[in-house]
């Protein structure tokens, strides 16, 4: 009886060295892949600066309106007034088909009428 339980032990023990072995091994090539991950990421984010950079660049009010100027008689392009933009009362809001009421959203009129919808 002894020598069955020394037995099972043994098989025990060997058992478990396998799988701390095996574990070890899947940790390893873990971290390894986590490691060669961080290096990408750490890669594309320098990327991305470097592209935020050209963005800004590019972007520069002074080259743009140099750019605007330039092309002028081909684009047509003309700096923002005020009278381009229009009222909030002019936005048409969308009804609900089954009761004729809008979705919520009021216009400024409706608002200082008592929120009554217009």
């Amino acid at each position: 009886m002894r020598t069955l339980i020394a037995g099972v032990a043994a098989m025990a023990v060997m058992g478990l060295a396998f799988w701390a072995y095996r574990e070890n091994y899947n940790t390893q090539t873990a971290i390894s892949e986590l490691t060669r991950l961080q290096g990408e990421i750490a890669s594309l984010r320098e990327g991305l600066s470097v592209l935020d950079a050209e963005w800004a660049y590019l972007n520069r009010p002074d080259r743009l309106r140099a750019l605007a100027a330039l092309n002028f008689d081909r684009l047509g392009l003309l700096p923002l007034t005020a009278y381009q933009f229009g009222a909030v009362t002019q936005v048409a809001y969308p009804l609900l088909p089954e009761t004729g009421f809008s979705l919520g959203l009021t216009p400024i009129d409706a608002i200082s009428n008592g929120g009554a919808q217009p």
